[in-house]
């Protein structure tokens, strides 16, 4: 059986061709609903016999998946086999067709058997149109980020923290592939790679200098704050987990022989408090809530490389759509069983915005030098809660029936509950509005279904 996905893309085959050989490419072309991750490689690239693992989940059993570069012609072609995972057959043909000098088109054809014979036979139909979601997926991304990001400024070498969160793992990809050096900020001291550095910001721990010249440092710490209810104990990880980190780096890239061009460091929209009378923008004061004061400290930790003269970014993020984490990993299960809520009344503004868009933003602020101080990180066109309930069930064919009481948020979240769950803040990303930033996904319904590939 035969699948073939075709997609002609405005840049020469040449970087087409180049850009599939860079470190990065793999995870940036897996979907995030994919059940699917890189665990090792035997060599960097594309060429005649590379050798990948992979770790997947079919039908929630986890299984490695091994596959081998059978052949490689540059600009033209090259084929990776499966040699052990759940097909009895998988060979996967990359092409590449030039069409003149400024185009070409990107065509993946797949060969395949299901295994147990005769009886796969009616799941080939299934098999199909899951590959179809997920080489749209890679195509939309081939072809978005070739025409509109790749070879358009010069490469950088950029150091994170917190890289093996959430946004990390879905942002570093994205600047590999565009060319840029990565390095990162890990707490373990044993086993590092070439782009690994170690550092413990609680003992004030970082040779940065070590790292030679670095051109942006992103700062992505913090603690997951819907763990557990709010105890004094958590309040205080919670605020140590952003406000030491962020400080150490503040205070070595300040004192840097050659700084760094930015330095961008996460917050949250938490900053508003609860706001649903009007909508914010960043220019709009601090709330009154305990998120408020952990953003307003978390803010302030990275005011030194201000003082030093580094542009300087604090992203106000919101509720980030993607399966792989966050609120809506949560919501997907029971909103799929036909088992979602409505929170309390339901009218409690949500500002969000998708993975994609999230890391797109982050990049746009490195490479546009007027942007500074706090930033909306969000879509925009905020939804009610529920709002956002209905959309999401009707991504799954489904409907809401259930409405979650407020006292039984508090009553299970506490104080949490009430500063996230209930509160509302209906947020302008007024900065990257003003500084030409094209959103994928300006309405929630296009934002779920591209993130969950319904």
């Amino acid at each position: 059986m035969y699948f073939i996905k075709r997609t002609k893309i405005s840049v020469p085959v040449e970087t087409l061709f180049a850009w599939h050989g860079r470190k990065g490419a793999i995870a940036r072309l897996t979907p995030p609903w994919a059940p699917l991750e890189m665990i090792s490689c035997n060599m960097h690239g594309i060429q005649k016999g590379v050798k990948v693992r992979f770790k997947i989940k079919l039908f929630k059993i986890p299984m490695t998946w091994e596959s081998e570069h059978t052949e490689y012609k540059e600009n033209r072609i090259f084929k990776d086999r499966q040699t052990r995972g759940p097909f009895a057959k998988w060979e996967h043909t990359h092409r590449f067709i030039s069409q003149g000098a400024t185009s070409c088109i990107m065509e993946d054809q797949v060969e395949f058997k299901l295994p147990f014979g005769i009886l796969s036979r009616p799941f080939y139909g299934f098999a199909k149109k899951k590959f179809e979601k997920m080489f749209d997926y890679r195509h939309r991304v081939l072809k978005n980020d070739l025409e509109s990001r790749v070879q358009k400024n010069k490469k950088l070498k950029i150091l994170i923290s917190g890289a093996s969160g959430t946004i990390g793992k879905a942002l570093i990809p994205l600047l590999q592939t565009c060319g840029h050096e990565v390095i990162v900020l890990v707490r373990r001291k044993k086993y590092l790679s070439d782009h690994e550095f170690f550092w413990n910001p609680y003992k004030g721990i970082l040779d940065i200098e070590s790292a030679g010249h670095i051109d942006a440092v992103i700062n992505l710490n913090g603690i997951d704050i819907s763990k557990g209810r709010w105890t004094a104990k958590q309040k205080k990880l919670i605020i140590d987990s952003r406000v030491i980190p962020t400080g150490l780096l503040a205070k070595k890239i300040k004192n840097m022989d050659q700084k760094p061009e930015v330095f961008i460091t996460a917050s949250a929209i938490g900053f508003y408090g609860n706001n649903s009378a009007s909508v914010v923008t960043e220019a709009d004061e601090k709330g009154d809530l305990f998120i408020s004061r952990v953003c307003k400290e978390w803010e302030d930790a990275s005011l030194e490389a201000q003082k030093a003269g580094i542009r300087t970014v604090m992203l106000r993020t919101g509720v980030v759509l993607t399966p792989v984490g966050g609120a809506l990993a949560k919501m997907v299960l029971p909103f799929k069983l036909g088992l979602g809520v409505i929170l309390s009344h339901g009218r409690q503004y949500m500002s969000w915005i998708s993975m994609d868009d999230e890391i797109a933003a982050i990049l746009s602020i490195i490479e546009n030098h007027n942007i500074h101080g706090a930033v909306n990180i969000t879509a925009p066109e905020p939804v009610t809660n529920r709002e956002f309930s209905k959309i999401l069930a009707k991504v799954f064919s489904r409907k809401v029936f259930f409405v979650m009481p407020k006292f039984i948020v508090r009553l299970i979240w506490g104080q949490m509950g009430r500063e996230t769950i209930l509160a509302s803040i209906r947020v302008k990303p007024e900065k990257l509005l003003n500084n030409g930033f094209t959103f994928q996904h300006k309405t929630l319904f296009s934002a779920l279904k591209d993130m969950l590939g319904r």
